[in-house]
């Protein structure tokens, strides 16, 4: 069992996109079936079309972003839940003037990602 708090976790910046980080809130290591992160998108922030090989399992937390995932665009905020399947490409853009947050859950295996061109 753990339990910690959230303002007690590093929130690394990313290297890729911007204004755009990740905090783990339980490892890979800790978990045995999946890792859970927070990502804070701060508002004109973006991350970049992408893939990855393993699913992703989110819970919006705040803010409101335009979210493409594959050829869907849709605009997600607060208390929505969206799933991506793995090996599509997706990318988030903030919208107004708020972070836009959400947890990431991912099953811990090999997760490479690949940034791929942006259809916008």
């Amino acid at each position: 069992m753990s339990v910690k708090n959230m303002d007690d976790l590093p929130l690394e910046p990313l290297s890729v996109g911007a204004k755009t980080s990740k905090q783990v809130l339980i490892s890979d290591q800790e978990g045995p079936n999946f890792a859970m992160r927070r990502f804070v998108i701060e508002a004109g922030g973006f991350m970049p079309m992408h893939t990855n090989t393993v699913e992703h399992e989110q819970f919006c937390i705040g803010g409101k972003a335009k979210v493409i995932i594959g050829d869907e665009k849709v605009i997600v905020q607060k208390n929505n839940v969206v799933f991506i399947p793995a090996n599509v490409p997706h990318c988030y853009k903030t919208i107004g003037d708020e972070a836009f947050e959400f947890l990431c859950l991912i099953p811990n295996q090999e997760d490479i990602i690949e940034i791929v061109d942006d259809p916008e």
